[in-house]
């Protein structure tokens, strides 16, 4: 190295008596690119180290130095035999003081030939690793922790399910159910509540069931019956079991005196001849749905004329023959004729005539009674 450095030191004498007195076009030869040996680097931090040997350069010249063109390989003067030619320099390649950074800038002084192109490939490999100052750093959390937006979310309400509606207070309070007259709720007064038997049967009982007897009707005695909590009373009850020609009636047919004979008079005048007419056979039976029974009427206070045995719900009748003819809404078009015969015949005998029609607690048997009604009035439907 220290050869390569003194053989271009060294120049012949014709070329620097042409450089003084016919002004060349080209730099000196012995002018490196590269500072002289001689001439050390300034040290990183901003001291500058002495140099051996401190050669001033005249403004004029170095003005010149920095406008001459770069040599031609014609001017270069050839060196002697023996003497080594340094390898020309690249020509992209920058030169180590511009282009390395002052951080890497060495402290000794540079040297040319192979030495210099080291330290300049090596300053290339140092800038190309470095990552570009306006290229941001990569974050560690850039997918982890993505950038908030600009205008943050608004939470996603809760479905009105959720949320409970305020009830606002009726205007009127509600009224609680009305309980049912047969729930232990008191009735309304009936003077046959206080109904009981005395020691002796009334004359008018008697003579009723003398009529009974002259009619061919079958009834046996039974004990009175009633209820003070809700009203029910039946003093002289009986028990009828067939009316005149033995026409059966049952189960269980318990009456009043009076009920039961007004019964038997209109099975024997009414019924009887009707069905003859129809069907051309005799009355066999009549089959009851009620007779005395302790209710009020439904949904009212007022006491049922069950409650007095006052009362008789007839659900069917049976004809000699067999033939069974029932109360309904759509009887067949025969049995409906007969039917419709005997509910006429009793709005007059009975005080009160019910059926299909009338109601629904009345579509499926007629419903008679001999309840006292104002000038002996009669309620049919």
């Amino acid at each position: 190295m220290v050869m390569a450095v003194t053989a271009l030191l060294v120049v012949p004498a014709d070329a620097r008596h042409r450089h003084r007195h016919h002004k060349p076009l080209t730099p000196r030869a012995e002018q490196p690119l590269t500072p002289r040996v001689d001439q050390p680097l300034k040290p990183r931090g901003g001291q500058r180290l002495k140099s051996r040997g401190k050669r001033q350069l005249a403004p004029n010249q170095t003005r010149q130095k920095t406008q001459e063109p770069l040599p031609s390989p014609a001017d270069v003067p050839m060196p002697g035999p023996g003497i080594p030619v340094p390898e020309p320099r690249p020509a992209d390649a920058p030169k180590t003081d511009a282009a390395a950074p002052e951080g890497q800038k060495t402290k000794g002084p540079k040297t040319t030939g192979a030495p210099d192109r080291f330290n300049e490939e090596k300053s290339r490999q140092k800038e190309q690793a470095r990552p570009e100052s306006s290229a941001p750093e990569p974050s560690a959390n850039t997918e982890s922790e993505p950038e908030p937006p600009a205008v943050a979310p608004t939470p996603t309400p809760k479905p009105d399910v959720e949320e409970e509606p305020e009830v606002e207070p009726p205007v009127v309070a509600p009224q609680p159910p009305q309980k049912p007259a047969d729930a232990g709720e008191k009735m309304l007064a009936d003077p046959r509540s206080a109904d009981r038997p005395q020691g002796r049967m009334p004359a008018e009982e008697v003579a009723c069931r003398e009529r009974l007897k002259t009619l061919g009707v079958e009834f046996e005695e039974h004990k009175a019956e009633s209820n003070p909590e809700i009203g029910c009373s039946i003093p002289y009850p009986i028990v009828l079991k067939t009316l005149e020609n033995s026409v059966a009636i049952g189960p269980g047919t318990e009456l009043n005196c009076k009920m039961a004979e007004a019964t038997a008079r209109f099975a024997a005048d009414v019924i009887q001849p009707t069905a003859k007419a129809e069907f051309g056979a005799d009355l066999k039976s009549i089959d009851q749905a009620s007779a005395f029974i302790c209710r009020p009427r439904n949904g009212t206070r007022k006491l049922s004329e069950h409650a007095f045995g006052n009362a008789l719900d007839i659900a069917s009748f049976t004809l000699s023959d067999g033939k069974k003819i029932e109360v309904g809404p759509a009887p067949p078009e025969k049995d409906a004729k007969f039917l419709n015969a005997v509910r006429k015949a009793a709005c007059g005998p009975f005080k009160t005539v019910l059926g299909p029609g009338a109601d629904a607690d009345h579509s499926m048997h007629f419903h008679l009674d001999l309840e006292p009604r104002q000038h002996g009035g009669t309620f049919c439907q």
